[in-house]
């Protein structure tokens, strides 16, 4: 039988807190407890037989690779990265903000940490130079993970994140609803950048669920915006001009608040329902007032808080148990305290 997290605060004499806080690499603890308490973890079999363990008093380097851009998911990201890491002892994060959508730029930095890092995390861009960049570093012992958006067939990369197939096609549910099924309807949807896996799933369980359950609803538009507010605006403004029959909008990623802007711009923000993907203080307010009925939001202060807590538990060699962050759909009335 596994050992527990119990078991080895029973033998080390210490609290479950304190074995805890070690195994999380987090402040508070003298170095003589933490060396007790990592030497017992390894006796009871809890830790990883994978590698050498590193040792808890020698500093971690991670890095977060994140895009430039307005997105206001990203900027929180980045926030919550810089916010956690300073709870966590002996391991420094660096966070860094690379040129969006710009795979090769990616892709060069990734190969560039290559014995400068201990663990790398990323939004991850679905291109053969990311791919094969990631391979290369795992291939070496350093951790990789993903987080929003996945890249596949990297051996030994973890993904945070929630199922951004289900999330689509629960968009396209709500849509359905929302519209009703006695007359046609049309549809638009908008995508932050198709290079993003994510973006793409998203897209392909919102087409799904509207083939199988609402055959009245018609894709009248697909448009990339780049995850940008100005270009999000202007698009949006040209799509209603096109249709100004147009029932729904489903923004799969950046450039809400543009969508938001077109839509007040031109009167239409009562009767176009608007679906779109991550809270942030700004489209609090669009719920509040009707613009926006509901958003898909992916926590990520859970996100960063798991990704902390996996990457530095692999370079450890100790086992942690995931939580996958989970999908929320908010509405105006149930909009969570700020």
């Amino acid at each position: 039988m596994r050992a527990t997290i119990a078991d080895i605060a029973r033998a080390a004499q210490v609290s479950t807190a304190t074995v805890d806080r070690v195994l999380n690499a987090r402040g508070g603890v003298r170095e003589k407890t933490r060396q007790t308490v990592m030497t017992v973890a390894a006796q009871l079999g809890y830790l990883d037989d994978g590698g050498p363990i590193v040792p808890v008093g020698r500093p971690v380097t991670l890095h977060v690779l994140l895009p430039e851009g307005t997105n206001a998911y990203i900027d929180e990201l980045e926030a919550q990265f810089q916010r956690q890491s300073e709870t966590l002892g002996h391991v420094s994060v660096i966070v860094e903000r690379l040129p969006k959508l710009a795979p090769l730029a990616l892709a060069d930095r990734i190969a560039s940490l290559r014995g400068a890092s201990d663990g790398i995390a990323l939004v991850g861009l679905d291109h053969p130079a990311v791919r094969e960049a990631l391979r290369g570093i795992s291939a070496r012992g350093v951790p990789v993970l993903t987080i929003a958006s996945d890249v596949q067939h990297v051996p030994g990369r973890q993904y945070v994140g929630i199922d951004n197939s289900h999330a689509g096609r629960l968009a396209g549910l709500l849509a359905g609803r929302f519209l009703g099924a006695a007359a046609s309807s049309k549809v638009a949807l908008l995508s932050g950048s198709l290079a993003y896996r994510g973006h793409q799933e998203r897209e392909m369980g919102f087409r799904q669920i509207l083939n199988e359950e609402f055959p009245n609803l018609q894709l009248v538009e697909v448009r990339e915006i780049n995850e940008d507010r100005a270009l999000a605006r202007s698009a949006v403004g040209t799509l209603l001009a096109r249709h100004p029959d147009l029932a729904a909008i489903y923004n799969i990623g950046g450039g809400t608040i543009g969508v938001c802007e077109a839509l007040e711009e031109t009167g239409r923000s009562k009767n176009v329902f608007l679906f779109a993907h991550d809270l942030s203080e700004a489209k609090r307010a669009y719920l509040l007032n009707g613009t926006v009925d509901a958003i898909f939001d992916q926590d990520p202060t859970q996100q960063v808080r798991e990704a902390l807590a996996s990457l530095v538990s692999r370079v450890r060699r100790f086992r942690y148990t995931f939580i996958q962050p989970s999908l929320r759909v908010i509405f105006r009335e149930n909009l969570p305290a700020a």
